[in-house]
């Protein structure tokens, strides 16, 4: 089994979850580095038009949303419990709520000069206007209702206090880590550690788990040039479909898959593999030829065209 390639940006917080997990995962990874918005040419060809981030490949397939990805290194590490279908319904509930209000909460109340100065590492001041353009447009186009500015410090706050009197062991759920540390983990990461911002200092249990779970590091990061994955997934074969993936009645239908929520951008192709908890399309572009795409089922939609 070759290596996963993530295809991510420094200040991404879901792509700090995936890093985070990787590191605890210790996997051997290979870090492909995208642009903060679109258009990122590469992840077109390989993802259609799914615009959110990280990504990861493995030769010509393609894993969108963290909750295929985390699967992906689950079944590599042997550690099930950084799958979400393979925890408990107050798990699952509990990413639910982490991963909506109080990720949006936390990611407006990051904002600071310090994560300017960084975020200016990559981009220009002009970038960095169409950057936060791209987000104001991403809320208003989405289907849930977006954290208002004013509501974040509270939402924020409840959660710390939340968090606090949980952590009562190392972990959220116990004395390992599962799928929820990671969940909680990357929007506090964007507070603490990349705004700097001083929300999180007064939570010594809070910052004590945080402390564990960054000590993880990133696992076994090598650099690859983004162009270089094109490559790779001309040169590979999508892993086959098994019989256990081919029951659903679309199989073989053209069908849009998008997110439900926000960014809701499609990819179109021929559903070829279908399981409880994800879809698999077929696509084909000149410069990848055809790769297969996984999604989750969970907050997304599918269409037949």
């Amino acid at each position: 089994m070759s290596d996963l390639i993530l295809h991510h940006y420094a200040l991404s917080p879901f792509s700090e979850k995936v890093r985070a997990m990787l590191g605890y995962a210790d996997l051997p990874w290979q870090s492909a580095i995208t642009r903060e918005m679109p258009p990122r040419p590469v992840l077109a060809a390989l993802a259609g038009g799914y615009r959110k981030v990280p990504i990861a490949q493995c030769g010509a397939d393609i894993y969108c949303d963290t909750a295929t990805i985390s699967t992906e290194i689950a079944i590599r590490a042997g550690k099930p419990e950084l799958a979400r279908q393979n925890c408990s319904d107050e798990v699952n509930q509990f990413i639910t709520h982490v991963e909506l209000d109080v990720f949006f909460a936390s990611v407006m109340s990051s904002a600071s000069w310090a994560l300017n100065k960084k975020v200016l590492k990559t981009l220009t001041i002009i970038d960095l206007f169409k950057f936060f353009g791209d987000r104001i447009k991403m809320g208003r186009t989405a289907s849930i209702r977006m954290v208002k500015p004013g509501e974040a410090p509270g939402i924020l706050k409840q959660h710390l206090k939340d968090m606090e009197s949980r952590l009562q062991q190392d972990f959220l759920f116990g004395s390992e880590p599962n799928i929820a540390d990671f969940a909680a983990y990357h929007s506090l990461w964007m507070v603490r550690d990349a705004g700097e911002k001083k929300f999180v200092r007064p939570y010594a249990n809070v910052n004590a788990w945080m402390d564990r779970i960054k000590a993880f590091g990133e696992g076994q990061r090598s650099e690859i040039n983004a162009q270089e994955t094109l490559h790779i997934a001309k040169n590979s074969e999508p892993r086959p479909i098994s019989a256990e993936e081919s029951q659903d009645e679309l199989i073989g239908s053209r069908v849009s898959i998008a997110p439900a929520d926000y960014a809701q951008d499609e990819t179109i192709g021929e559903l070829v593999g279908s399981t409880a908890n994800k879809w698999i399309i077929g696509r084909e572009h000149p410069a990848v030829g055809t790769v297969h795409v996984h999604f989750p089922k969970h907050g997304y939609s599918i269409v037949e065209k």
